[in-house]
């Protein structure tokens, strides 16, 4: 029963999109049929496409033209549904944030007209939580207006959906090229629309779903950000040192409940935590050695592998908690990325992005805070996150930005339900942060605030 819960639970944290629900006309005209149809969460349709039969028409060039309209519209549907969904929870999470302005405010008002002295002790307190949030006033506004553009996305689509029903009544009546050229612009805007919505700032972390309790104190999972529609294999390496072999489930569903799995066998064993899977590829830190090796799943070959040149090795500059972690590897939407160490730079941490391919160094970032004092570290956007330990109360607390270089404090809790992190990395195609926590496999939602500018 506690399986079949945390399945649940799973599915709910990292299934980003809508179910589709084939609707249409009551009385459809014969040689007719419904082409696709989307309804939101309370049940409004917001899209609805008919379309002929493949059998009408069907070496008619326009027709074939037409269709492939249809399917490009719905994909924008679907992808707008996706819009909808993430600006919709963040919204409710600034929205939130507001009315505690709101409430903050009165309270710092009444503070100020009044002369009490057990009201006035609280002065200090007030302004500074006041302070403290006033920021996120203009970012509430600049929020509710990127919700705003996805609705008008939304919009869109349904007017282009009904151009295009109008056409196939039509087959000539319309300006096909007119049409053709609204949609490619449409389809433009969407695009840089998700991409600009893809990436965001870190402002909380959910509560952990533990999915399996398995294997040693110290280990790393983790899920292919790249693996194409349909793949939802899950990657197991149990231990720090000493081992070479990865396991393959074939789905979060197997991993949670059954002991049925693949084993890999790597040229060489791994050294810390810090291994990553990325488009079909696991790249890892060979043992006792700053080389990073790239290894095909699929040929079972190294496919390249290049020495990470002055990085420390062998517990030189590892996390906190020790364990050969001196190399980290890990990705998010900007790509692969390597965060470890150096004598140059007195022990601080040096940010590093590679190449997938060659894994040469494409550009490093260095930062002023000590490697062995993280406990551990993950990337979302371009953005280095850390830990302030990985036992007990964890937060995270510093983050790097690689888009302006520079750093900042922040306070964000982190809940060590077992009390030891050993591996916590993000995974951007599930927006989920994958950890080891004392021989727990464990999930954590984000919850990431975006500006479109």
């Amino acid at each position: 029963m506690e399986s079949e819960e945390n399945l649940l639970n799973v599915f709910l944290l990292l299934l980003i999109g809508s179910h589709f629900t084939v609707v249409g006309p009551s009385a459809p005209e014969e040689g007719w049929q419904v082409y696709s149809s989307a309804q939101d969460s309370e049940g409004r349709c917001v899209c609805t496409v008919v379309a002929p039969q493949q059998t009408v028409c069907s070496r008619d060039a326009r027709t074939k033209q037409l269709r492939q309209l249809l399917e490009k519209v719905q994909n924008m549907s679907q992808s707008i549904k996706v819009l909808d969904q993430r600006t919709q929870r963040d919204l409710q999470f600034l929205e939130k944030m507001e009315v505690q302005l709101k409430g903050l405010e009165n309270k710092f008002k009444q503070v100020e007209d009044g002369h009490e002295s057990n009201i006035a002790r609280q002065y200090k307190s007030i302004k500074a939580k006041m302070e403290e949030l006033r920021p996120l006033i203009l970012v509430l506004e600049a929020y509710k207006e990127d919700a705003l553009l996805v609705r008008q996305f939304k919009e869109e689509v349904a007017n282009v959906t009904e151009l295009l029903g109008s056409l196939q009544e039509q087959l000539g009546g319309l300006d096909y090229q007119e049409l053709h050229s609204r949609v490619m612009d449409l389809e433009d805007r969407l695009r840089a629309c998700m991409q600009r919505l893809a990436c965001g700032k870190l402002t909380g972390i959910s509560e952990p779903i533990t999915i399996k309790t398995s294997g040693s104190r110290f280990g790393s999972w983790m899920t292919d950000p790249l693996a194409p529609a349909g793949d939802t294999r899950v990657w197991y390496m149990d231990g720090y040192h000493n081992n070479r072999f990865v396991r393959e489930y074939q789905s979060m569903s197997d991993f949670m409940t059954t002991d049925n799995f693949t084993s890999h066998r790597l040229p060489h064993p791994w050294s810390g935590t810090g291994q990553v899977v990325y488009n079909g590829s696991i790249y890892f830190n060979k043992f006792q050695s700053h080389t990073i090796i790239k290894f095909d799943f699929s040929t079972s070959l190294i496919s390249r592998s290049r020495q990470l040149d002055f990085a420390g090795y062998n517990n030189m500059y590892h996390y906190s908690w020790g364990g050969h972690s001196d190399i980290d590897l890990m990705v998010d939407e900007g790509g692969l990325w390597a965060v470890y160490a150096t004598n140059q730079n007195a022990g601080n941490i040096v940010l590093s992005q590679l190449n997938p391919n060659t894994l040469q160094i494409i550009r490093s970032w260095i930062t002023n805070h000590p490697k062995r004092s993280a406990g551990e570290a993950f990337m979302i956007c371009g953005t280095l996150y850390v830990t302030n330990g990985y036992s007990g109360g964890t937060k995270v607390y510093y983050a790097y930005s690689t888009n302006s270089s520079t750093y900042e404090y922040i306070d964000i809790p982190l809940t060590n339900k077992y009390s030891h992190l050993s591996m916590l990395d993000y995974n951007p195609r599930d927006r989920a942060l994958y950890a080891w926590n004392n021989g727990h496999q464990v999930l954590y939602n984000v919850t990431l605030y975006h500006i479109i500018q």
